[in-house]
């Protein structure tokens, strides 16, 4: 299984911190943000600390193939109201893809965006001119849209959207990250996760599923709400959760915990031993 959770990055170690963290939850893959995610400030990625962070990733038998990045929050290529939130997203974007292909993670995360009120079609076209725009032949990385709660005016809710957005891309730099909190939130009933496999495939193809993010849901299905509960105290509860970690299909591919911290403090180590074990604790 290959398992890990979000993970902090920040002065003065950076990467190397990032995966000084993943280290002490004993992960074995972690995702990270370039830079703070509410925001487009970054610091020059000499300063990240990439090669120290593979030395010490070497040291443990693992590799930048299982971190993932995520792209910050603020990009939103659905903005069709406010031509320069578009053009801001193209250009942030076309950065983070730079700044991945450096850290020499294979996968970028993005949430499509927001089509602020002009409607999902409008919002989904902007999305794929958007990604027209950034993607380029020669990155290494593939971009990965993530499946949304449908919250507000969020594109992506349901696998048809991402299969739109696909389609529309003419260069095929592209993955899925599945959410589980999401799509439960979204409408999918996830008792049958092997059903939901089967339209995701028939939709999308599984060829396109990179990244799983496990998360269980504070609300009831279809909700639309997107909030992240810990695994087993939510909705979608544990032994769900823990089927899919464990799902065959999904054993090549990260699975990333975005779980809320517990008194100010992750999760991680205790949810991913819970994983590993098939058994649940409490820890609240």
């Amino acid at each position: 299984m290959i398992i890990g959770s979000h993970v902090s990055m920040s002065s003065p170690d950076y990467v190397l911190g990032s995966i000084k963290e993943m280290l002490s939850y004993h992960a074995n893959a972690c995702m990270i943000y370039t830079g703070p995610p509410q925001n487009g400030r970054r610091v020059p990625i000499e300063k990240l600390k990439i090669d120290e962070a593979k030395a010490l990733l070497k040291e443990n038998h693992l590799s930048m193939e299982h971190v993932v990045v995520h792209a910050p929050y603020l990009i939103n290529l659905a903005n069709t109201l406010n031509p320069q939130t578009y053009e801001n997203s193209i250009e942030l974007l076309k950065n983070e893809i730079i700044r991945t292909d450096a850290i020499g993670s294979p996968y970028l995360i993005l949430h499509p965006g927001s089509h602020v009120n002009a409607g999902s079609d409008v919002g989904i076209q902007s999305i794929i001119q958007g990604l027209n725009a950034a993607l380029d032949d020669s990155q290494k990385c593939i971009l990965c849209l993530e499946t949304m709660a449908g919250k507000g005016s969020e594109c992506g809710r349901t696998f048809e959207e991402i299969r739109q957005m696909i389609d529309g891309v003419h260069i095929k730099k592209l993955g899925v990250c599945l959410d589980t909190c999401h799509i439960h939130d979204a409408g999918y009933d996830l008792s049958d996760f092997d059903q939901i496999l089967r339209m995701f495939d028939e939709i999308i193809g599984l060829s396109y599923l990179k990244v799983v993010h496990l998360n269980d849901s504070k609300n009831i299905c279809g909700a639309r709400k997107d909030r992240h509960e810990n695994l087993g105290h939510g909705a979608i509860g544990f032994e769900k959760l823990c089927q899919i970690a464990h799902h065959p299909l999904l054993e090549n591919i990260p699975i990333i915990l975005e779980t809320p911290y517990i008194e100010k403090k992750p999760p991680y180590k205790e949810e991913i031993e819970m994983l590993r074990n098939q058994q649940f604790v409490n820890i609240k």
